[in-house]
This record gives structure tokens, sequence and C-alpha cells, in this order.
């Protein structure tokens, strides 16, 4: 039983980044009701989840092959960048392409981006060691199955994650779309 424990926290972890507006529901909410198709709202999960699961697999390949990583130096660089995009676009020189609603290219960056810089991946490293290094003598033990078992967790946690964002943004769409015919329905009553 001692085993499933650190599968439960790399689980429990991505159930937790689900819930943060941050992560992605919000945005992912957003797209189902600019285009008013709560199926949008799941097909944003899709660069959400490459842009999430590409920051903390750099951190659980850095783990799994027993590089260390400067949480400083990886949250510079992810600020930096969107500084970089933020400037970008407040220049006013941007083509008017480049201003419009972020493509599912721009949504992958901006979860990398987002991931990285509040250090998605370090706050797996705890769950990590022991899937990775526990219960295994150092000799038996090799980088392929470190960075498989590290790999594996990256997807449970997105997974988890993903579910309970797309819960959420699509949640958010329905209530929505509700209120919308409650309003509607009140004012039919007004008027008539």
């Amino acid at each position: 039983m001692s085993s499933f424990w650190p599968w439960l926290a790399v689980a429990g972890v991505g159930a937790l980044h689900g819930l943060n507006p941050a992560t992605g529901w919000m945005f992912a909410a957003a797209w189902g009701v600019r285009s008013r198709d709560r199926a949008q709202a799941l097909r944003a999960l899709v660069p959400i989840a490459v842009g999430h699961a590409a920051s903390i697999t750099l951190v659980a390949a850095a783990m799994a092959f027993g590089l260390s990583m400067d949480r400083g130096v990886l949250q510079i660089l992810a600020g930096g960048l969107l500084l970089v995009v933020a400037m970008i676009h407040l220049s006013g020189r941007t083509p008017k392409g480049a201003r419009a609603p972020a493509g599912h290219a721009g949504l992958a960056l901006w979860s990398f981006m987002m991931s990285t810089a509040h250090g998605a991946g370090l706050m797996l490293v705890p769950a990590l060691i022991p899937l990775c290094m526990g219960n295994v003598p150092a000799r038996e033990i090799t980088t392929s199955d470190s960075l498989t078992l590290a790999l594996a967790a990256v997807g449970v946690h997105t997974a988890a994650m993903l579910a309970v964002t797309g819960v959420i943004a699509t949640g958010v769409c329905r209530s929505l779309d509700a209120g919308i015919r409650l309003l509607r329905g009140h004012a039919q009553r007004e008027c008539g």
C-alpha cells in the first residue's frame, strides 16, 4: 500500500492544479463561452496539457537523470519570456493577427510559461523521488527505468489536472448558458 502513496500524491497535486484558474480552466471556459460551443472548452485542454506536461517533463527528466535544477533560474526564464511577450503586445507594433485571441500554440506556450514560473514540476519532486529511487538498490535501477517512471508520473499528474480542469470549464459554460436562459426568460416575462 505504501507504494501507492507517491502516485496518489502525484494525482492529488494534479487535481489541485486543475482547481487553480491560472492553470487553464478559466481560459478553456472562455474559449467555450466565446465560441458558444462547450466542446471548444474541452478542445482547449489539449494545448493546456501540452504546455503543462512539457514544463513538468523538464523537471522529471532532470530528476531521473540526477541533474540539479535551480528554481530561481527557471522562474526567471519563464518570467522573462512572459515579459517579452507582454512588451511586444504593448508596443503597438504587433500585427493585427498577433493581437487576436491566442490560438492553440499560444495557449500551449502560456501554459508552459505559467507552469514553469510557479514551479509545477518542482512540486512533484517529493513524490518522484520514492517512485524513481525508492525500494530498489542503486545498482539495479537504470536511468531508463527512472525516466519511464518519471514520465508515467507526468502522465498521471496531467490526466488528473485535465479531469478537474475539464469539469470546471464545462461547468462554467453550462452555468453561464443557464444564467443567460434565466435572464432571457425573466426579460420576456417583464416585456410580455
